[in-house]
């Protein structure tokens, strides 16, 4: 076998309403209750994303091919590696989730998904591409994830076991492609130009 699905399709963690009615139900209420109006808020959320952006889930990977500590890090806490390069806060309570960032190796390999909704950690991976909001995605990855990579260019060989971590509204996931080969000579920010959103899903290699 080889998936491991991180949060099981069915879970008590999907059960709230969809996410755009509870947005919408509480930008309602601060606009009934006179704390912004509808065109604040508005700005409100075109002021966030533009700071949503794949190159700050980039920034992260980047940071850990050359930063032995920072990737322990990163690794370990994945909001306080956030908080470490300012790109949010340090913690899951404000940040509205956990964070947490898995490694490929040369044995596993990662991939992403949220299997009842489209749950997925904006401001480090940019707006969701639409594949991945799916049914087709978000049904298959979980039972067939080889034949999904596979049709996303990625095959992967026999021998390498395939993780799928399934997202909640309470846990995100991002993740750490291996560093690719002949990359020695680059800088940090040359690394970051490597690094796609489909890297940091796992539907490509980096």
């Amino acid at each position: 076998m080889d998936v491991h699905t991180a949060q099981p399709a069915g879970s008590g963690a999907h059960t709230e309403p969809p996410v755009a009615a509870r947005v919408r139900r509480l930008e309602e209420r601060v606009i009934g209750a006179g704390l912004a109006t509808d065109e604040q808020l508005d700005g409100f959320l075109a002021a966030y994303l533009r700071r949503a952006w794949p190159v700050n889930g980039a920034r992260l990977v980047a940071r850990a091919w050359i930063d032995p500590v920072f990737r322990e890090v990163l690794l370990a806490d994945g909001n306080a590696a956030v908080a470490e390069l300012d790109l949010g806060p340090g913690d899951a309570a404000r940040a509205g989730y956990r964070l947490t960032v898995v490694e490929n190796t040369a044995r596993v390999h990662n991939v992403i998904v949220c299997t009842l909704c489209s749950c997925y950690p904006v401001s480090l991976l940019g707006p969701s591409p639409s594949w991945y909001k799916s049914h087709a995605y978000r049904a298959r990855v979980v039972r067939e994830p080889r034949a999904v990579l596979a049709e996303f260019g990625l095959a992967l060989p026999d021998g390498v076991e395939i993780a799928v971590w399934d997202s909640s509204s309470d846990a995100r996931y991002m993740v750490l492609p291996r560093r690719p080969a002949g990359s020695q000579s680059l800088d940090e920010d040359g690394l970051i130009s490597l690094v796609t959103t489909k890297g940091l899903v796992g539907t490509a290699s980096v």
